[in-house]
């Protein structure tokens, strides 16, 4: 598990392999991972926007982008948190995926960039 902050907004991450929808005879690796956004500051804020890297070892890198997370635009007051659980296909047994976060600070409308803290993805098997 890893965490950061970036302007009062705590990212937690965990990735984990996902055995029953991966086959690596084939190279299908599936990664699931889940992440809880705790606005940790005063002001409402508003997830906006998605930006990802994922690099494959045996693949170019990737670059996903998109409005919100899982179909949602969450706003957290205070103190409040948001989770979700999503996933992430590979090529091969090693991989890692990181990004960031646009929030909008409900207040004033100003946009800042969240950090997303990195997910090193690796096949149980292949440490062996």
């Amino acid at each position: 598990m890893n965490t950061t902050v970036t302007q009062d907004i705590k990212v937690t991450v965990r990735s984990r392999f996902e055995p029953k929808h991966s086959d690596p005879r084939v190279g299908r690796f599936i990664f699931s991972y889940r992440i809880t956004i705790t606005n940790t500051g005063k002001d409402t804020v508003q997830l906006k926007h998605r930006h990802w890297a994922i690099r494959d070892s045996l693949a170019a890198l990737r670059r996903v982008e998109g409005p919100g997370v899982v179909g949602e635009t969450p706003v957290l007051r205070a103190g409040e948190a948001f989770t979700y659980t999503s996933a992430c296909d590979l090529n091969s047994a090693f991989g890692r995926m990181q990004g960031s976060y646009t929030m909008e600070r409900k207040v004033d409308g100003h946009l800042f960039q969240v950090e997303v803290p990195t997910m090193e993805m690796c096949w149980p098997w292949a440490l062996n």
